[in-house]
């Protein structure tokens, strides 16, 4: 939307119907996509050739968040994280590269602050995000002489559906996960409940993350990396510590042994 008010033309990807209707906007136009599926991405990139709009921009924003004990933890959902937040960002860039050459365009993606170290019960997703960040260090290397600037984002916890979906993680483990599994990590799941909660209530706001984006998108020369928010900073900081004093900072912090 932010895009869409300062001029751009917008290919939005949405997952379904009702989220194309909320997306179509003056400057939207709504493209179904499913990052997993080769399919839709091609069509939504024929789509945007057949619009004669020259794509100056890819904006990868899609994914989700999986947990649970990694002991326990089913390898499809393990398999499932990986498939979106990775291959399915590089196949949606992959897609997208062809067309960015002809205007020296940009991508961007939505990392985490979460790639920087592993966090209890959230290891499917800092492993997809740290994956992504060596990836698009990589990409970035790859496309400078074709004149495309690569740059990846990081936040800590942001105000959207999300943390919605992550109350529901208890009760989806326990009919998921054997009955020791919740008892053994019964301290970890009420620490995570706990987090959900704090992270939801200091998220930024998503006027903020877009703020920053449309930014990185218009500047003459983008930064490779944008750590955006106090959160984020400080967990950076933390990330940068040795093993044992980073563990008990988290550790104190989750409240968990």
């Amino acid at each position: 939307m932010r895009l869409a008010v300062d001029g751009f033309t917008v290919f939005a990807g949405v997952r379904n119907e009702r989220d194309a209707h909320v997306a179509s906007i003056d400057g939207v136009r709504p493209v179904t996509i499913d990052v997993t599926n080769c399919e839709t991405i091609a069509s939504t990139f024929r789509t945007i050739a057949e619009s004669g709009v020259p794509l100056h921009a890819l904006v990868n924003n899609a994914g989700i968040a999986l947990g649970g004990p990694l002991e326990h933890l089913p390898l499809d959902d393990l398999r499932k994280q990986l498939e979106v937040n990775v291959i399915g960002t590089m196949a949606v860039t992959q897609a997208a590269i062809p067309m960015l050459r002809k205007t020296r365009g940009r991508i961007v993606s939505i990392g985490s602050i979460a790639s920087r170290f592993g966090a209890p019960f959230l290891g499917p997703y800092c492993a997809s995000k740290a994956a992504l960040s060596m990836l698009m260090d990589s990409l970035r290397f790859e496309l400078a002489p074709a004149g495309i600037a690569v740059v990846l984002f990081e936040f800590a916890a942001v105000k959207t559906p999300i943390w919605q979906k992550g109350r529901a993680l208890k009760d989806d483990l326990s009919t998921r996960l054997p009955e020791r599994a919740m008892h053994e990590y019964a301290t970890f799941v009420d620490a995570a409940m706990k987090q959900i909660d704090r992270e939801e209530r200091v998220g930024l706001d998503p006027a903020i993350v877009a703020k920053a984006i449309v930014a990185a998108l218009t500047v003459p020369h983008p930064r490779p990396r944008y750590v955006i928010g106090r959160q984020a900073h400080v967990q950076a900081v933390v990330a940068a510590l040795p093993h044992r004093l980073r563990d008990g900072m988290v550790r104190n912090a989750l409240g968990i042994p």
